[in-house]
């Protein structure tokens, strides 16, 4: 069989042009695949987005997937217009291949809040067809394109004029202008935008001065740091009050997190601490809040310091420093421990993972061991899951009454199976001590049928501390112990705002502007969420 090459012309001339068309079919094609893979992939992402909203996290894996799936799709959307680009330039030096055109997605209209600026391209003043200079206006066609204007610095001064008076003599003279800090040089703005930088989108601010040097105004380091320390002072106020609203929830979401913590010749590893009040899963009205707390090491003394007045339900892991918290003939009352089933879930969850080993079977690896009594407890689990999505939301009555008919007689089920398979196994299985973990909190793990306030899992304290453990990789590690509590102040701050859907720029920007003169009795007129009622009044009135 002949390879094709008698096939071929002689000429070079008509060789080159024939290359060139092989070149533009194949870019094409390139481009064409490149569009399907992401396709694919945002098709993959937008059934799992839709999966979640409908069935909620159905894994511990399920935020991670999606991370995943969004990181794909960037590349393979940056990968395919790239490849349509080029299909397109070897496509112009032939007319025997059609450009390839990628079919994108509908955009979104731009939304109409954003000032539009007119930018009249000259009409013709004579028609292309005849020449005439007879024309009228028909209409026109716009095309909108979004731009951004770089950020812009100012500096604003505050005059302050002097008089004399011709009768006695005497100079009168304006008030000095309140500012956040003595003698302070950064307006409210630089300064929200300096605190969100270090604690929100965690950038250090070594990295935020060399930005602002290159953007031509030069800021030292130690007086960026000057400023934050100042500001956290300045806040200090704000923060005991949401101390004081948080800690005065009838049930408390509780967990922690490491931090390097510099120390000589070495970091170590300190503990920032998290307690989230979230009255939504029952249906309150309060607004959710977070307050943060730093330390040294992850002692129990922590936790009993931080909730020494506090008396309600409090959702945690089983970490032991919290034991003493649970006693009975506490000065501020009784608290009530409410354990996590996402966290006695976790182990089975591992040595059931069937997604896991098919991909560990598709790279050629070894599979785990599937365990079937690990499979069906998430099994069971997840059935209790399924049942709390359809009374998220609902009052503490209804979600009591649908738990006492449905969860009730699973969670029966559920504990007489696993104390009939924990006999059969060793102390050292790993089976059993995931099923110890349960079976000695049992009374912890099933609160929740008595007390519709009680959730199934403690996600809400994971998503606040969720920002310091992606931060970490970017800040790397707390300067100092006062820098610890600074970051916890500020992160409360922050978190708090988002929780309660407010920019956190914008509403530190205002608060610092206006928290010198606020009288201290109207403190709570600045938290997050009054704030943002009282920006949503304003806007009406206007």
């Amino acid at each position: 069989m002949g390879d094709g090459l008698e096939s071929l012309p002689d000429d070079i001339e008509t060789l080159k042009a024939a290359l060139i068309v092989a070149r533009a079919e194949a870019a094409a094609a390139r481009a064409e695949q490149s569009d399907n893979r992401a396709l694919i992939a945002h098709l993959k992402l937008q059934i799992e987005k839709l999966n979640r909203d409908r069935h909620g996290p159905r894994s511990e894996r399920t935020a991670r997937l999606l991370d995943q799936l969004e990181l794909t799709l960037e590349e393979l959307e940056s990968s395919a217009t790239e490849d349509e680009l080029t299909a397109e330039m070897a496509a112009a030096k032939t007319t025997k291949v059609a450009s390839f055109t990628r079919k994108r997605p509908s955009r979104q209209p731009f939304p109409e809040h954003l000032p539009r600026e007119r930018v009249i391209v000259p009409g013709p003043v004579a028609c292309a067809c005849c020449g005439g200079a007879r024309l009228s206006k028909l209409g026109e066609d716009i095309t909108e394109t979004l731009e951004v204007i770089p950020k812009s610095w100012k500096v604003i001064q505050h005059v302050r004029e002097k008089f004399t008076c011709r009768d006695c003599e005497k100079i009168s003279q304006a008030p000095a202008p309140f500012h956040v800090l003595a003698r302070g040089w950064a307006g409210p703005s630089l300064l929200a935008m300096v605190l969100f930088e270090k604690f929100g989108q965690h950038q250090p601010l070594n990295r935020q001065a060399e930005r602002y040097a290159k953007e031509g105004v030069p800021i030292s380091l130690s007086t960026l740091a000057d400023q934050v320390g100042g500001c956290t002072a300045a806040l200090a106020p704000l923060f005991k009050r949401l101390e004081a609203y948080v800690l005065s929830a009838e049930r408390l979401h509780g967990d922690d997190t490491t931090v390097p913590v510099l120390a000589k010749g070495k970091t170590d590893t300190g503990r920032i601490w998290v307690y989230v009040r979230d009255d939504k899963p029952f249906g309150g009205q309060a607004p959710p809040g977070a307050v943060f707390y730093y330390s040294r090491d992850r002692a129990g003394e922590h936790p009993q310091a931080h909730l020494a007045n506090y008396s309600g339900i409090f959702q945690a892991d089983a970490y032991g420093g919290y034991g003493r918290l649970y006693e009975p003939g506490r000065n501020a009352g009784p608290i009530l421990e409410a354990a996590c089933w996402v966290h006695a879930r976790r182990p089975f969850f591992v040595m059931a993972d069937l997604a896991e080993n098919a991909r560990r079977k598709a790279q050629g690896k070894k599979p785990a061991v599937i365990s079937p009594l690990a499979l069906e407890t998430v099994r069971r689990i997840d059935a209790l899951f399924e049942i709390e999505r359809g009374i998220n939301g609902e009052t503490p009555e209804r979600r009591r009454a649908v738990r006492q008919e449905l969860s009730a007689p699973l969670i029966a089920d559920l504990e007489a199976w696993m104390r009939e398979q924990r006999a059969k196994l060793s102390r050292r299985n790993d089976i059993a001590k995931a099923m110890d973990y349960m079976l000695k909190r049992w009374t912890a793990f099933t609160r929740f049928l008595e007390d519709g306030r009680i959730c199934l899992s403690n996600n809400a304290a994971e998503r606040g501390v969720r920002g310091i453990a992606l931060g970490r990789k970017s800040w790397l590690f707390c300067g100092s112990d006062r820098g610890g509590e600074r970051a916890a102040v500020m992160y409360s701050l922050i978190v708090t705002a988002k929780m309660n859907d407010v920019d956190p720029q914008a509403w530190l920007a205002d608060v610092l502007a206006r928290i010198a003169e606020h009288p201290v009795q109207r403190l709570d007129e600045l938290l997050p969420w009054n704030w943002r009622s009282a920006i949503r009044n304003v806007d009406q009135a206007a």
